[in-house]
């Protein structure tokens, strides 16, 4: 469904008509150009806006099935983007990501969202707040939106980072390794990081060639080369997020190889326990087993004080040999 569309002349919104063509006409003639946002259209509510607009087939059909990378392609008639906003959700400590599409023409501007997290709403009111930005035409428009998706990215970032710092600390508890639950959660966030880095990782491309600094970069039309500038700045911060993501991958590979480690030190330290108490059982077994062979010819079987010499000496050897194991760390 269209959940806006206006037309823009030196940066002041005017609501357009709602006759997808008189609005694009009418943006023509006046030298504005118009923006329409939809939200998760189907295949039949997008097919007047594709016929307006003279929208490429192959765009089109990535706008209405979602899923896809990030990514930037160069039509005849217009330019098409993809990005992926990012939502953290505090109470599942989650990542979740959304889809923009973004078709950028001459004269008009197309954004279809799919899925919750899209900072779209904001992005227009902060450029109606900025008739200069808003002067600049569609570039304007597609800056706002590629700046307000990766500045969320950092927020996320911190978030996850935030999320890695209470696993370390799960993880190096004075009594080591966690609860059985850890390397679980550990699983899920790294996850939550690949998650994330499907997101980030791809955009790096289309930014370089927005920004002019790609031999491809050079080509992209219908973008105001005064606005170069403004993608490099963006492609730094999303530079900023994708050195997080690295680092939070490294780490959280570290804390689960850690926790494993102190896992298996402490199956070790439960063995070596096991094995001490198992040995120090064995010892009166051993005596008990001898004496209780019922031989004639044993002749501690007639001794006044065999029975309380062997007790003495399996307390004794007990006595022994817990001091053994626990001067060796075993108990």
């Amino acid at each position: 469904m269209i959940v806006d569309c206006a037309i823009y002349r030196h940066g002041l919104r005017t609501e357009g008509p709602e006759d997808l063509s008189d609005a694009l006409a009418e943006a023509q003639a006046e030298g504005g150009f118009v923006w329409i946002g939809l939200y998760e259209p189907s295949e039949r509510e997008f097919d007047l806006v594709t016929q307006e607009f003279g929208l490429h087939p192959l765009a089109v059909e990535d706008a209405l099935n979602a899923h896809q990378r990030p990514k930037l392609e160069v039509y005849d008639d217009s330019l098409f983007m993809v990005l992926k906003p990012v939502v953290y959700e505090t109470e599942s400590d989650s990542v979740s990501s959304g889809e923009i599409m973004v078709f950028v023409g001459a004269c008009f501007v197309v954004t279809v969202r799919h899925g919750e997290g899209s900072p779209l709403a904001a992005v227009r009111r902060r450029l109606e707040e900025e008739p200069e930005m808003l002067d600049k035409g569609p570039t304007a428009v597609l800056y706002a939106i590629s700046d307000a998706v990766v500045d969320h990215y950092l927020e996320v970032a911190t978030e996850l980072g935030n999320d890695l710092e209470e696993l370390e600390a799960e993880v190096f508890l004075p009594e080591g390794g966690g609860s059985r639950g850890t390397a679980s959660r550990i699983y899920g966030f790294k996850r939550q990081v690949l998650e994330f880095r499907r997101a980030t990782g791809p955009l790096a491309l289309p930014l370089t060639r927005l920004a002019g600094t790609a031999p491809l970069g050079a080509s992209v039309p219908f973008v105001n080369d005064k606005a170069r500038p403004f993608f490099r700045d963006v492609g730094d911060h999303l530079t900023r997020v994708n050195e997080s993501v690295e680092a939070l991958d490294r780490l959280v590979s570290d804390v689960l190889s850690a926790h494993l480690a102190q896992m298996s030190v402490r199956q070790n330290d439960d063995m070596r326990k096991i094995s001490a108490w198992a040995a120090m059982a064995a010892v009166p077994t051993m005596i008990a087993g001898i004496y209780g062979m019922n031989f004639d010819h044993m002749p501690e079987l007639h001794w006044l004080w065999s029975y309380p010499a062997v007790i003495l000496a399996m307390a004794a050897l007990e006595v022994l040999l817990y001091r053994l194991f626990k001067h060796r760390g075993w108990l």
